[in-house]
């Protein structure tokens, strides 16, 4: 095969790599039919070698990118402009074109990817300019607080990843009221501190005394013990959570809203507010092999009904690795209870409560492995007609997949923990045997705060740091082997291949990883975000440090990324709508269910001392503590008998509303539960009218880009009736 012979300060679209070690007769033939195929399509080829391995510099003609310009020109639902102007495309475009070519390139029944499985080939990669503005003024930890250069990252990087940074900028800008507003609900507690009617008097409870928690420990314990974790309940537990989460509800719509019209106006002043990705994958199919065969939609009931039956075995599962961390917390209370540590054995419920989120978090990292190879696998077996298919296809399974990972736990921590337990004298037990983990002491907002606080605040600082330090490491280690110190080459482009060589890999879904990332973040930050208000501060600050680790990361140690052509951030979209609906559906069970609001508001209005508009001098939830406390007759113990005061303690308190004669569930129970259902249904109701109406207050697209719009159309109707009246004068 005839080499092309170019000059070193050529430049080059793509390299292809292969490792020679690995190398035979077959292998090599196999990759010299490759590469003479890409001759014939219309590409330049330079070959390398060094260390064993072949480094292969690609460079396509330019005929291919006229024929891209032409298909492409007469686009009716894109604007003008949308093309690359002049003879010569842009580095962004040569790239993408290229690397669809490469992909789907097939000689004697193989592409690319086969080859690749195969070792034909190691890798292929565009290479690096020397794009100094984004290294200097965007990829450094001093630009932390700077604007970022969007237009510049879309020039490199290509408007997928730009509109990822614009996204996530604007995203970081919208979460500061939203930090501001939690914060204010948090000191609000803080001022609060001692102040607070039900601390004071779980504070001077020293003569409550309350039925064990664990069946381990068996022994009573006096309210008062609490005292403190009372006071910290209430720095996230009061009245202005209510307000809280409506106002997160709103903030969800009216953040997606303004994206929606910042997207908008990007996409406007890129020209491809109306582009087509259909019709440019097509063009390019074309491009490839002319003689392709259009792969028009299809839809199987069988393969769809075979999907959601895989599907929804692993959700299934998903929803057992939360059973198994409760089976961890009760062998935790065994295990805690008989350590020779004092301070195990004194904090039992909060040790159990903090390791069980650590595990929590391991159990995440583990199943997200898996969750991607099942996603993969299923859309494998969906078949897509295209990549951008496949991509979506996998996002929405993937994501689904992620979210009962990352809150299933939560959810039987929210909803679930302490309420499904029975009563004192007559406990539920796993096998008959273990008894089911109550809530912390203060209450169960105390263990989804907790809960919350661990799994966000490792999530973000542990990521972080193995997201920017592993790349780091790894390109420091592969730099010393390639490049010794001292060690120079006689040919400029091999040095630079070489170079690109050693940073780190990247793929296809390499910036999927970094959406779905910030997806699972917006999760944490507006559901739940009722029991930890400080969600969207944390959120903030990590998402400040996010943007400039991508970048550094994006820019300095990895490989280029393939630029693609967007015009919104797709899928993602509808993702962050569909978290917005949960958020308010889950908020509004946590301050029902979870919280004491509800209890705290009945008792304030209906059975405390300010009932029916009495005018009295005292708090109106004095008494409330006592009130929200049953009674259980020690004498009625059957299952496990404490083992300490048994004599002295006729009587003991647990956290319900029950009777206390036959132990079942008082009339106050069933009338909380009848409010709980109510506010229930009114918070979502009214969060939803608000979230609909400030949808409608903000409109999706700026008048003045869809004047624009108008304008091109106009003005293209204009130009073809011009012409047609010239043809019909002739």
């Amino acid at each position: 095969m005839e080499l092309g012979r170019c000059q070193p300060t050529e430049t080059w679209d793509f390299v292809l790599v292969s490792d020679l070690q690995k190398a035979n007769p077959n292998r090599a033939y196999r990759r010299q039919r490759f590469l003479a195929e890409l001759e014939k399509t219309g590409f330049t080829i330079k070959e390398a070698e060094d260390k064993r391995k072949l480094f292969c510099g690609i460079r396509a003609h330019s005929r291919l990118f006229s024929q891209y310009m032409e298909l492409l020109k007469d686009t009716s639902c894109s604007l003008s402009g949308t093309l690359p102007v002049g003879p010569v495309p842009t580095t962004t475009t040569r790239i993408r074109i290229v690397n669809f070519i490469l992909r789907n390139k097939e000689v004697d029944g193989e592409k690319f990817d086969d080859l690749k499985k195969d070792h034909v080939f190691e890798t292929k990669f565009p290479l690096h300019e020397r794009e100094e503005f984004l290294q200097n003024n965007w990829a450094r930890w001093r630009d932390i607080f700077y604007r970022q250069p969007i237009n510049k990252i879309r020039n490199y990087f290509g408007e997928k990843v730009a509109l990822y940074f614009a996204w996530l900028g604007w995203y970081t800008v919208m979460l500061v009221p939203a930090a501001v507003a939690g914060l204010l609900v948090f000191l609000s507690g803080f001022s609060l501190f001692h102040a607070s009617q039900i601390s004071k008097e779980i504070c001077e409870a020293n003569e409550t005394i309350m039925c064990p928690l664990q069946d381990h420990q068996r022994k009573y314990w006096r309210l008062s013990e609490t005292c403190t974790f009372a006071k910290l309940t209430h720095l996230f537990d009061n009245e202005g959570t209510v307000f809280f989460a409506f106002f997160m509800a709103l903030w969800a719509t009216v953040f997606l809203e303004l994206w929606k019209r910042e997207r908008a106006q990007t996409a406007s002043g890129w020209n491809l507010y109306g582009w087509d990705e259909d019709q440019e994958e097509l063009a390019m199919e074309l491009i490839n092999n002319p003689a392709y065969q259009l792969r028009k939609h299809q839809h199987s009931y069988l393969h769809s009904s075979v999907i959601l039956l895989f599907s929804l075995v692993m959700i299934c599962l998903l929803i057992g690795m939360a059973h198994v961390l409760v089976l961890y917390r009760v062998m935790a209370t065994f295990l805690f209870s008989h350590s020779a540590l004092p301070f195990l054995e004194q904090q039992l419920t909060t040790a159990v409560v903090v390791t069980g989120a650590l595990v929590h978090y391991m159990i995440i990292v583990v199943m997200t492995k898996v969750n991607r190879k099942v996603a993969l696998k299923l859309c494998d077996f969906e078949k897509p007609r295209t990549f951008s298919e496949r991509e979506s296809n996998f996002m929405v399974k993937f994501f689904i997949f992620q979210f009962f990972t990352h809150f299933s736990s939560l959810i039987y921590t929210a909803f679930f923990l302490g309420r499904i337990n029975g009563h004192p004298g007559n406990q539920v037990r796993i096998g008959g045997q273990w008894r089911l983990e109550e809530c912390h002491p203060s209450g169960c907002m105390m263990d989804l705060f907790m809960q919350m606080a661990v799994i966000m605040g490792l999530k973000q600082t542990l990521s972080n740091c193995v997201e920017y330090l592993s790349p780091w490491l790894t390109y420091r280690i592969q730099k010393l082997r390639e490049w010794p110190q001292g060690r120079s080459l006689p040919d400029p482009s091999l040095e630079e291949w070489l170079k690109n060589y050693s940073l780190n890999e990247v793929n296809v879904f390499s910036l999927f990883d970094e959406f779905m990332e910030m997806m699972i973040q917006y999760g944490f930050t507006t559901i739940f975000v009722a029991a930890f208000p400080l969600a969207p501060l944390l959120a903030f600050f990590s998402n400040l440090i996010e943007i400039r680790l991508d970048a550094i990361k994006m820019v300095r140690l990895q490989r280029r990324l393939v630029p693609r052509k967007a015009n919104d951030i797709g899928t993602w979209l509808q993702v962050l709508e569909a978290i917005g609906l949960l958020a308010v559906i889950a908020n509004g069970m946590v301050i029902a269910f979870t919280s004491e609001f509800i209890p705290r508001l009945m008792y304030k209005y209906h059975y405390g001392p300010c009932n029916r508009g009495s005018n009295v001098t005292d708090d109106c939830l004095t008494g409330y503590v006592n009130h929200s406390l049953s009674i259980f007759h020690t004498k009625d113990y059957k299952d496990q008998v404490p083992s300490q005061g048994t004599e002295s303690v006729t009587e003991c308190r647990y956290r319900d509303y029950r009777n206390k004669v036959d132990y079942s569930y008082s009339s106050e129970f069933w009338f909380l539960l009848a409010s709980r259902l109510v506010f229930v249904i009114l918070f979502e109701h009214v969060a939803l009218c608000g979230k609909l109406i400030a949808a409608w207050f903000v409109p999706d697209v700026p008048q003045s880009v869809k004047n624009k719009a108008l304008e091109e159309k106009f003005e293209n109707l204009r130009e073809k009736l011009r012409l047609s009246s010239r043809v019909t004068d002739v």
